[in-house]
C-alpha cells in the first residue's frame, strides 16, 4: 500500500515539521512494514509554469517530426514575452495548455534547463511530459492541462509534484491497512492524535425505490449496496488532484467514473464497481455459477466459470466475478467514445474472503478488489464507500444522485470476546494494568466493559481479532515491543536429554575425535541408488515410505539406510579435489511394516485428544536411529616417514567398535556377504542382547559394481550399524574406568590356527579364559609362511593382566595365561607357535 503524506495528513493533524521517516519510525514500532519513503520531487527547481500554445510551426528535414512553439507563460519569464521552445511530441494543439520549465530550472534527476540551440532553433525550456516530471511511466505524449488554469501559474503546486510516499507492506492480518482509513488509523494511534474517518458520512436510508438486486447466495454476499445517478458529463475527466493521488498510490488513472470507485477504494478501503446502466438487463443478482458459464472480464479474457465462482449477474447471464473483477458487457464508457456512459449503478458490496480467494486462484487474477477482500473487508463500511462514491460523481461530472438506496444485509452479530484484564500482563510478561489495556483496545476502535473480566467488542473492521491472545497482541504492540524486557525462558528444573539422545551426542563426538567429519543429508531416496547397490527384490531395505509431494521426482520416498545420502556426499567431495575422506552421519531411517493404518486428519480448532495422537502415531512407519561412516583415500598421510596408508574394511569395522564403545556394548564381528558391500570384505556387527546374539550393522568394502555405479573411488569403504538395538545391548550410561595403583604384568603368546579361524572368535576365547584377572586384550600380529605349513596363520595377542587390590605373583599371571590359552585351543584348535 503506498501511501502519500500529503494525502493521510487529511485524516490525522500531524505535527507541520512532521517528515515521512519520522512517521514510518512510528508506524514500525506500531507493528507496520513500512518497506520504504519515497522522496517525489527531489531535486526539483522552478520555475515549472502552466503555459498556453500560441503558434505552431512545423520543422521539415529532419529525421523525425520537430515543432517550433510559441508559448505564453505569462509574468514568469520576467518579461511577458512568449516562449519560443523545440518540441517533438504531437498530442497537443494551438491554444492547449501545457505545462513548461522554463531556463535555470532543475528537473528530477539534476536535468538542468537552460536556453540551447537545436534543430536550427533557439529552445528556451521544454514542454513536460509526465515521466520528465516524474508523475508517471507515461512517455508517449506530454501533459495537457484543462483550460481553466491560468497561464503562469506554478505547476509544481497545481501537479503536486513534491510529496512523501509511505510504501509499506501490508500482512494477511491487517488488510484493514490496505486503504487510507487504516493507515490513518495506526498513525493517529501511534501520535495519540484524533481521526477525522472518512466512512463517518450522512448515509441515507434503504428504500423500495433503489435499483432491484436479489442475493441468491447471503453466504458468499453477506451485504449488497447499489445506489445510482444519473446525468453525468460523459466528457467530464478527473481532475487533477484526484489524477495525481491516484498516480501517487500507484493507479494508473482511466476514467472519471472509474477513477472515482478506485479513489474510494484507497480512500475507505471498500472495493466498488460501477456498472453502465444502460448496459444492464433487469434486476442485479448474486449467485454461484453455473458449470460451463462463460464471461468476459474487462482484462478481454473469455473464462469458463466453475460451479464455486460466486458472480454478479442480470437477465443476460454473468456480468462480473464477484470481488475480483466486473464484464466486458457493462463497462462504463471512456470518454473518447462516441456514446459516453451518463447514468451508472454503483456496487458496494460485502463478499466471503475464502470465496473470493479461491475465484481469484482458480482463475489466476488477481485484482486490487480481491487482495483487499481476500485479507478482509469492513462490511459496515459498504453504504458510507456507496455514498462518497455518489457525492464525487455529483461533484465532479455534474450527476444527479436518484433517491433510491438498495440495501440487502444478512443478519449477524458483533463479535465478542472475554478477556481477563491481566492477560497481556502474563503474555508479555510486563505489568501493564487493566487501564492501559482497555484505553488501547479501545484506540484500535473496540468496546470493552467489565472489571477483572472484560467483554471486547471487536470492530468490523478488524476480522483478524478472533481471541484473547489477538486482543493481548494489539496492546503489546501499541505499548511498544521495544519496551518488552528480555528475558531467558526457564526450563523447570529435573529436565534434560534423554539416554538415547545422550548416546547420539556420544556417538557423534567419538567418531568426530577419530577424524570423522559429519555431513548431513536430506532424508530422501530413489529406486535408482537401491539398483545400483544391488539390492535383491525381497530386501527390506526396499520396502520405502513414499511421499505426497515430494521435493524431488527422483528422490519420492523416505531413506531406509543413511548410505546413499553419505556416498552422495563423497563423491561431490572427490569431485570438487577432496581424496581423502572420512564422512559420518546420525539419524533416522524410516522402515515401513505394512501394517500401519491410515493417518486420520486432526481436528484444527481444539487439541487433539490422547487417542487421536495415539493413532497418528501408529500411521507412522519405524524410525530407528542409525549412524553410518564413509572412507576413501588414505587414512595417514604420506610423507617424510614413508608411504600413506590407504583406508581398508578394517578402518571400517573400527568405527563400528568406537560406537560400541560408547555405547557400553560389547561388539561382535563375523564374516559375511550384504550388498552393497564386497563379498570377501564385509563382516557382520553383532551385539548380545537379553542373551541372544542379534546383528546391529555391518562394515566394510563396498563392491567394486557399486563403486563404479555410484562414481566413487575404488576400495571405498563404509559401516552402518543400528544405535537404537546397540543402546538395548549396552549396560548403560558408561562409567569411568578404576584405576589401579598396583602394577600390571603384560604376556604374549603366538597362536597358530587355520586361515578359515576369524582373529575375533580367538580372541573371544582368550578373554572367556583368562577370566576376571585379564585387563585388555590387543592383536598386535598376524603372520603366514612357509614354515608354518599352507593354510595356517600365526596370531600374536598382548595380554594384560591386573588386580585391583593386590601385586600378581608369577603363578597366577602363568595360570591365567595358560587357561586363556587352553581355551582358545579347544574352541578354535589354536596351538602356541614353536611348541
Amino acid at each position: 500500500m503506498r501511501v502519500p503524506l500529503s494525502w493521510l495528513r487529511e485524516y490525522v493533524d500531524l505535527p507541520a515539521g512532521e517528515t515521512g521517516r519520522d512517521v514510518q519510525a512510528k508506524l514500525v514500532a506500531a507493528g507496520l512494514e513500512v518497506e520504504t519513503v519515497e522522496q517525489l520531487g527531489a531535486g526539483l527547481k522552478g520555475p515549472l509554469v502552466v503555459g498556453q500554445v500560441l503558434a505552431i510551426e512545423e520543422l521539415e528535414g529532419f529525421k523525425k517530426p520537430i515543432r517550433y512553439c510559441q508559448v505564453d507563460v505569462g509574468q514568469a519569464n520576467g518579461t511577458g514575452e512568449q516562449q519560443n521552445i523545440v518540441c517533438g511530441a504531437r498530442n497537443f494543439a494551438v491554444g492547449d495548455k501545457v505545462v513548461v520549465v522554463l531556463p535555470g530550472a532543475e528537473l528530477p534527476g539534476g536535468f538542468a534547463i537552460s536556453a540551447r540551440k537545436t534543430y536550427g532553433k533557439t529552445s528556451e525550456g521544454m514542454i513536460c511530459s509526465a515521466s520528465e516530471l516524474g508523475m508517471s511511466d507515461d512517455h508517449d505524449g506530454i501533459i495537457v492541462l484543462p483550460p481553466e488554469y491560468e497561464v503562469g501559474t506554478d505547476a509544481i503546486e497545481l501537479l503536486q509534484l513534491v510529496d512523501e510516499v509511505l510504501d509499506i507492506a501490508v500482512t494477511p492480518d491487517r488488510g484493514y491497512c490496505l486503504s487510507m482509513r487504516g493507515v490513518a488509523r495506526e498513525t493517529a494511534t501511534a501520535y495519540e492524535l484524533p481521526l477525522s474517518d472518512p466512512a463517518l458520512l450522512d448515509v441515507p436510508a434503504p428504500n423500495s425505490h433503489g435499483y432491484p438486486v436479489k442475493v441468491a447466495d447471503p453466504v458468499g454476499c453477506d451485504r449488497f449496496t447499489a445506489r445510482t445517478v444519473t446525468g453525468l458529463d460523459p466528457e467530464a475527466r478527473s481532475p487533477i488532484w484526484l489524477q495525481r493521488r491516484l498516480q501517487k498510490a500507484g493507479m494508473r488513472p482511466v476514467s472519471l467514473a472509474v477513477d472515482v470507485t478506485n479513489y474510494v477504494m484507497l480512500e475507505i478501503g471498500q472495493p466498488l464497481h460501477a456498472y453502465d446502466r444502460s448496459r444492464i438487463t433487469g434486476a442485479i443478482g448474486v449467485r454461484r455459477a453455473q458449470p460451463g458459464e462463460k464471461l468476459t472480464t474487462l482484462d478481454g479474457t473469455k473464462r469458463v466459470l466453475d460451479a464455486e465462482d460466486l458472480v454478479i449477474t442480470d437477465e443476460s447471464g454473468p456480468i462480473g466475478l464477484a470481488g475480483v473483477m466486473g464484464g466486458a458487457n457493462t463497462e462504463i464508457a471512456d470518454a473518447n467514445e462516441t456514446a459516453g456512459t451518463t447514468e451508472v449503478v454503483i456496487e458496494a458490496a460485502h463478499f466471503a474472503p475464502v470465496s473470493v480467494a479461491r475465484t481469484a486462484r482458480r482463475h489466476k487474477l488477481s485484482s486490487e478488489a480481491s487482495r483487499r477482500f481476500e485479507r478482509g473487508v469492513d462490511p459496515e463500511a459498504t453504504s458510507a464507500a456507496a455514498q462518497r462514491t455518489v457525492d464525487l460523481l455529483v461533484l465532479l461530472a455534474g450527476g444527479t444522485a436518484e433517491v433510491g438506496v438498495t440495501e440487502i444485509i444478512a443478519p449477524s452479530a458483533p463479535h465478542t470476546i472475554t478477556l481477563p484484564a491481566d492477560h497481556p500482563d502474563k503474555v508479555a510478561g510486563v505489568p501493564y494494568g487493566r487501564e492501559t489495556v482497555v484505553r488501547r483496545l479501545q484506540q484500535i476502535g473496540c468496546d470493552v466493559y467489565g472489571a477483572d473480566d472484560l467483554t471486547v467488542t471487536v470492530p468490523s473492521w478488524r476480522p483478524d481479532l478472533t481471541d484473547p491472545n489477538d486482543l493481548a497482541e494489539e496492546v503489546i504492540r501499541l505499548e511498544g515491543y521495544e519496551n518488552l524486557p528480555s528475558t531467558l525462558p526457564q526450563p523447570p528444573a529435573g529436565r534434560g536429554l534423554t539416554e538415547r539422545q545422550r548416546l547420539h551426542r556420544r556417538v557423534g563426538r567419538a567418531l568426530a575425535g577419530a577424524g570423522y567429519v559429519e555431513a548431513l543429508n536430506y532424508p530422501f531416496l530413489g529406486e535408482e541408488v537401491l539398483d545400483q547397490f544391488g539390492l535383491a527384490a525381497d530386501d527390506p531395505r526396499r520396502d520405502l515410505v513414499r511421499l505426497v509431494n515430494p521435493l524431488s521426482d527422483t528422490e519420492p520416498a523416505l531413506r531406509t539406510t543413511l548410505l546413499p545420502g553419505l556416498l552422495g556426499a563423497l563423491r561431490r567431495n572427490v569431485g570438487r579435489g577432496e581424496h581423502d575422506l572420512a564422512l559420518f552421519e546420525t539419524g533416522l531411517v524410516f522402515r515401513a511394516t505394512g501394517d500401519e493404518p491410515p493417518a486420520a486428519i486432526l481436528p484444527v480448532d481444539r487439541r487433539p485428544t490422547d487417542e487421536q495422537i495415539a493413532g497418528l502415531d501408529a500411521a507412522l512407519p519405524h524410525q530407528p536411529r542409525r549412524v553410518a561412516v564413509v572412507l576413501a583415500g588414505d587414512r595417514e598421510q604420506a610423507g617424510w616417514w614413508g608411504k600413506g596408508t590407504p583406508v581398508s574394511w578394517a578402518d571400517a569395522v573400527e568405527a563400528g567398535r568406537i560406537v560400541a564403545r560408547e555405547a557400553g556394548a560389547e561388539l561382535i564381528v563375523r564374516q559375511d556377504q550384504q550388498d552393497p558391500w564386497h563379498p570377501g570384505r564385509c563382516a557382520a556387527l553383532l551385539a548380545v542382547v537379553d542373551g541372544q546374539e542379534i546383528l546391529v550393522g555391518n562394515a566394510g568394502e563396498l563392491h567394486p559394481r557399486v563403486t563404479k555405479a555410484l562414481g566413487l573411488p575404488e576400495r571405498t569403504c563404509a559401516m552402518e550399524i543400528e544405535l537404537d538395538r546397540l543402546e538395548q545391548a549396552g549396560v548403560g550410561r558408561v562409567e569411568a574406568p578404576h584405576v589401579s595403583t598396583f602394577p600390571v604384568a603384560t604376556q604374549d603368546v603366538a597362536l597358530v590356527v587355520d586361515a578359515s579361524v576369524p582373529a575375533a572368535e580367538v580372541e573371544t576365547a582368550l578373554r572367556e579364559g583368562a577370566g576376571e584377572l585379564l585387563e585388555s586384550l590387543r592383536l598386535f600380529d598376524v603372520f603366514t609362511g612357509e614354515q608354518l605349513g599352507e593354510g595356517r596363520k600365526s596370531l600374536a595377542y598382548a595380554l594384560r593382566f591386573r588386580a585391583p587390590d593386590r601385586t600378581l605373583t608369577a603363578e597366577e599371571i602363568a595360570a591365567s595365561r595358560d587357561a586363556a590359552v587352553s581355551a582358545a585351543a579347544d574352541r578354535t584348535g589354536a596351538t602356541l607357535r614353536g611348541a
